[in-house]
């Protein structure tokens, strides 16, 4: 069962590690394995060798995600430890089409030897399983035989993911391995034509901190031909995650008011032609990575996987001088903010926890050189020359080397440390993928003069009266 099926997902995995994030890019996987299939290959597997003991049963690990990431970091941990003695035993079902989520709950409910001792959860749906209606299953930490609490202070674990990972009784449940804290990413050649300079420690004072100073920006930057974003989803994940509430409050919608005047900045972009009013993840968002839009767009807002596996792909090169690749740095954007992240969960009943909290300790807490972060970082987790990437720990990001040639030399992690320190972690809702749809499609037809600003708020009210179980007023 392991060579049929984990080490195949061992050979597809990190070489193109695709971000656990929450965003598009981490749904883009067509790998699916489900538990029918999993169980006839093992069954077809103790055909050839003599039935199975109990034994050996036990020491299986099942683990549910919906990409080959995290099993594939589990398979490192397996490799590394041979004298570990379990097993995995993967089910991978995408997020596209909404198929995870309901398999997940089904195999949770059901429980017995086929249920998840570890699973997976995005940003856009873990509060179901940390805090809301699926909370029950997951094992607080403690009780897998991590000292949690002290782990998370010695690793400098960003706080957002512990909020997120708390459980309404205060106990950690899911913890990460990427931080997906935010900066501004920029090109630096627009940079020095429109102030003299691309250093990081000035543009951060030009684009911020807040709004007024961003579109101060965005207006010296028209007056010479750019604009400062693609569209306006490019703030909107810098809109959402610096609110100091979420969706829902007491069972209630709640618009809060930093989310209300993203109806007033998406405008003001428009309006003035800020932006070339691209939507995110469609071809014309792309090609102003390449700089080939109507206008050049000066910068975009994201983690460490934006840069990695979005805007690298689409910069039109592979080194310095083609396309935009090397004419790019970070800086601390306008308002902290996170997007994205995988959460890892185990299974209050698992009757593996002592090694289930081995395998998660090493992917979220340990710090050390021969950890899953430390070697992510480095890009060495796969050998020397891979992708590095913002994790967790800052104390791993401290010791390592984010220096990458598409920011022209930028170490990476100066900037992003400090992003996991701003983004904020207590504004999420198990209902955020399908109410952010609403709301921006509401925003869009507002800014394009389709309808009123009080209309567009009454018609996402509407919709989300009609779709979902929460009290709308």
């Amino acid at each position: 069962m392991k060579k049929l099926i984990a080490s195949i997902l061992c050979a597809c995995m990190i070489s193109s590690l695709l971000v656990g994030c929450g965003s598009n890019a981490s749904t883009g996987s067509a790998d699916s394995t489900d538990s029918a299939s999993s169980d006839s290959t093992a069954t077809a597997a103790a055909e050839d060798t003599g039935k199975k003991s109990d034994a050996d049963a036990d020491k299986v690990i099942n683990v549910w995600a919906f990409t080959d990431e995290v099993p594939g970091m589990i398979e490192k941990y397996i490799e590394a430890h041979p004298d570990f003695g379990y097993e995995i035993n993967t089910t991978i079902i995408a997020t596209t089409d909404g198929a995870y989520q309901p398999a997940l709950d089904q195999a949770l409910a059901s429980g017995g030897s086929d249920a998840p001792d570890i699973y997976c959860a995005e940003a856009a749906f873990v509060l179901k399983y940390t805090q809301g209606d699926a909370a029950q299953y997951a094992a607080p930490y403690e009780d897998l035989g991590i000292d949690v609490d002290q782990a998370i202070k010695d690793a400098d674990i960003a706080q957002y993911t512990v909020d997120i990972g708390t459980n309404p009784d205060g106990k950690v449940v899911g913890l990460g391995y990427q931080a997906t804290g935010g900066a501004f990413i920029y090109r630096r050649s627009i940079a020095k034509d429109v102030w003299g300079t691309d250093d990081p420690a000035v543009i951060q004072d030009k684009v911020g901190p807040g709004w007024d100073k961003f579109f101060d920006a965005a207006a010296e930057l028209k007056a010479k031909g750019y604009g400062i974003v693609s569209g306006d989803g490019d703030i909107w994940h810098a809109v959402e995650n610096s609110s100091d509430q979420g969706w829902i409050v007491d069972g209630k919608l709640n618009i809060d008011p930093k989310r209300e005047e993203f109806l007033d900045l998406s405008k003001e972009l428009k309006d003035n032609g800020y932006h070339n009013d691209t939507q995110d993840w469609q071809d014309a968002w792309f090609a102003d990575m390449k700089g080939e839009g109507e206008q050049p767009i000066f910068g975009f807002f994201g983690p460490a996987w934006l840069i990695n596996y979005t805007l690298a792909p689409n910069c039109g090169g592979e080194k310095v001088g083609e396309g935009t690749y090397g004419d790019w740095a970070v800086c601390t954007p306008p308002i902290g903010f996170f997007w994205g992240g995988t959460w890892i969960l185990a299974n209050k009943n698992t009757e593996k926890a002592d090694a289930v909290g081995e395998i998660i300790k090493w992917i979220t807490l340990d710090t050390s050189e021969d950890s899953l972060q430390y070697k992510w970082a480095n890009g060495t987790l796969n050998g020397e020359g891979g992708t590095k990437d913002s994790v967790a720990s800052g104390v791993v990001m401290s010791k390592s080397n984010g220096e990458l040639d598409f920011l022209g030399g930028q170490n990476m992690f100066d900037a992003f440390v400090p992003a996991n320190a701003y983004a904020k972690g207590t504004n999420l809702t198990q209902y955020d993928e399908t109410i952010n749809t609403y709301w921006r499609d509401q925003v869009r037809q507002y800014t394009a003069g389709e309808k009123s600003r009080d209309q567009a708020i009454a018609d996402f009210k509407q919709q989300v009266a009609d779709n979902l179980d929460v009290i709308v007023e």
